[in-house]
């Protein structure tokens, strides 16, 4: 009975200690450093060098010839001030100097890079009496474009100070834009963080002096301890928001934190489960443990590959969340947008309040690489004809991949109009194909790395608020260095009925950027309303072929446009379906480039020519793309080489 007491007595005791702890006094009895001018480092930063029991690891600073530095995801940043009152740090990129508008951030940085269980957040909720102000920091974005930008508020010009370009002109951005502000054939080099302030008519030298100020980041979490959340009052005390426990109190100087009240109700109830659960279970962690370690080893090779390659281009990496913050932004994954062999689609809001679509991936797919080369693809492209991807996560065999929402949906719907979608007209449907143009044209030759997609279809093609085509899906994308003339290809990529001859017949030519073209001629021609009629014509004869009828129809001076009779329609539909002959020519040096596609659409239907017949005849007729779907054959003997030539 004895026995039974002290056991008991002794599970009593451990919660209570858990629930009226005082915070540890190690971190007081640590005499505070300096490094050049940055004195009393001191709770929760430490010094590399300081000893082992003194501040919080996850806020260690280096001292580099006598300049604190914080080495901050990809970035290294230097220490310029810390601010123990308010809980934040200012620091500044090594890349901007002070006085000369010439220097520019050497690391980009934006809110997506950071995720709840980081050391640092922009957000410090602070409450003054009767609202909240959460942000210590605010974007700013550096673009490129082909010409001038007037009339915008949004672009601020940063000539005399950036002119390393002549054939551009360099612009920058405060707080951030909307896809529709951002104008069409202008990049974005970098995004980066400024300290919050109103910089309304400010001029860019102007600017460039608050960016050598710094910009702030808060460690503001680390005091939220057991709460739910919590937030600085009015004299900057931290403050919990109600949750199971009722409140603490961390002080800014000497003792952490004071006590940490619960209700007696909560206790009891906590002591009997305490009790009750250590008594039957107690033997059992160990034998999870032993089972979950097995499960891991086996399972774990699978998740390899994904995560040498994150740590190996973390630099060029949006921002990674974990499967938590995939439920919360979701809502618990309350609305789906979709579903398809590769997962589904739900719909979601970041904490910036900022719509997403959040593609959740089956954990049946192989061993990723279809996921690394999404991430690897349109992590590092920034451009308006292709749709962005705020960032990913990978939390075991969970991944997912966040784009921003597409109100309008695919292409697709508006080919094959149904209720609930507008039929678009001859005019949006050109400005549709010339975007899409544009957004392979970058990826040919305007990236560091050039791209093939090797599956552009209407179903790929996004639509936002304002129908501007926006390009995704870069599953079966191939990467190729620029300089380098021929890599090997060892599978056909795409969808059936938008795949390029070369996939499937290697004596045609060596599979490049062409491909790519060939999808995009198909998509042209469907588009122009010519697909559509395939199938009546194949009823009455099975040897049809799709190019060779388009070729004819259009030789013979058929009306293009059918339906409306307006000249100008007829001359947009003609110039999309001659265009899409030249993109799908079989011999992939006969297609143009996209560059020469721009062209072709920009300028006048008189000027151009109908391209040769096309002289090769398959022996099966590819069908209509309206049961196609996406695949990947693999198969030694489809090996092709793929040949930079764009």
């Amino acid at each position: 009975m004895l026995r039974m007491n002290l056991l008991f007595a002794t599970y009593t005791a451990i919660p209570l200690l858990l629930l009226l702890q005082t915070c540890t006094g190690d971190d007081n009895l640590c005499t505070p450093s300096s490094c050049g001018n940055i004195h009393n480092i001191s709770y929760p930063f430490r010094l590399e060098t300081d000893p082992k029991n003194c501040g919080n690891h996850r806020y260690t600073l280096s001292c580099e010839n006598n300049t604190a530095i914080l080495y901050l995801y990809a970035g290294k940043y230097y220490v310029r001030a810390i601010n123990y009152s308010n809980f934040t740090i200012r620091l500044v990129d090594p890349g901007v100097v002070k006085d000369d508008c010439s220097s520019t951030p050497l690391f980009p940085l934006t809110e997506y890079n950071f995720s709840l269980e980081d050391p640092f957040t922009l957000f410090k909720p602070k409450w003054n009496g009767s609202e909240y102000t959460p942000k210590v920091s605010q974007l700013m974005i550096f673009m490129k474009c082909p010409f001038p930008v007037v009339n915008s508020s949004l672009y601020i010009d940063t000539a005399p100070c950036i002119n390393d370009d002549q054939e551009y002109y360099s612009y920058v951005n405060i707080g951030g834009m909307d896809s529709t502000d951002f104008m069409s054939m202008c990049s974005l080099e970098m995004m980066v963080m400024l300290h919050d302030k109103d910089y309304k008519d400010m001029s860019f030298v102007e600017i460039h002096r608050e960016m050598a100020y710094g910009f702030e980041v808060s460690w503001h979490n680390i005091y939220c301890g057991k709460c739910r959340g919590c937030y600085s009052d009015e004299t900057d005390n931290i403050r919990c928001i109600s949750g199971y426990f009722r409140r603490v109190c961390y002080l800014n100087f000497g003792i952490q934190c004071i006590y940490l009240y619960a209700s007696v109700p909560t206790v009891f109830v906590l002591l009997v489960i305490f009790h009750c659960v250590t008594k039957t279970l107690c033997g059992t962690p160990f034998v999870f443990a032993f089972l979950i370690y097995k499960w891991r080893k086996r399972h774990l090779s699978g998740y390899t590959t994904i995560e040498d390659f994150l740590q190996s281009h973390n630099n060029l990496m949006p921002g990674r969340y974990s499967y938590s913050d995939i439920r919360k932004m979701t809502g618990g994954f309350k609305e789906k947008l979709g579903e398809g062999g590769f997962g589904s689609v739900y719909k979601g809001k970041l904490r910036s309040g900022h719509v997403a679509a959040i593609k959740m991936l089956n954990k049946s797919t192989t061993n990723g690489q279809d996921f690394i080369n999404e991430v690897a693809t349109i992590g590092r492209i920034y451009h308006n004809n292709i749709v962005q991807l705020i960032g990913f996560c990978v939390d075991g065999s969970r991944r997912a991949l966040i784009y921003d929402f597409m109100s309008n949906g695919s292409l697709d719907n508006y080919l094959r109009p149904s209720e609930g979608f507008i039929s678009l007209s001859w005019e949006k449907l050109f400005e549709i194909s010339l975007g899409v143009a544009r957004g392979i044209k970058y990826l040919h030759q305007d990236c560091d790395m050039q791209i093939l997609h090797f599956d552009i279809k209407p179903h790929n093609v996004l639509l936002d608020e304002n129908f501007v085509p926006k390009i995704s899906d870069f599953g079966l994308a191939k990467l190729c260095a620029t300089k380098d003339s021929i890599k090997s290809l060892t599978a056909a990529r795409g969808t059936i009925g938008y795949m390029a001859p070369e996939l499937f017949y290697r004596n045609i030519g060596n599979v490049s950027c062409k491909a790519d073209v060939y999808s995009f001629g198909m998509l042209l021609l469907e588009m122009a309303g010519k697909r559509k009629k395939l199938n009546a014509l194949i009823e009455n004869s099975s040897e049809s072929y799709f190019p060779f009828w388009v070729y004819d129809e259009v030789s013979s001076g058929k009306v293009v446009a059918g339906g409306d009779g307006m000249e100008e329609s007829d001359k947009i539909a003609e110039k999309m379906v001659v265009v899409g002959l030249w993109c799908i020519q079989m011999k992939p040096s006969n297609r143009p480039p996209m560059n020469e596609v721009i062209e072709m659409l920009e300028g006048d239907l008189e000027s151009l020519q109908l391209p040769p017949r096309p002289f090769i005849y398959p022996e099966e007729v590819i069908n209509d793309g309206e049961e196609s779907s996406s695949m990947l054959i693999d198969s030694s003997e489809s090996s092709s080489l793929i040949q930079n030539s764009c």
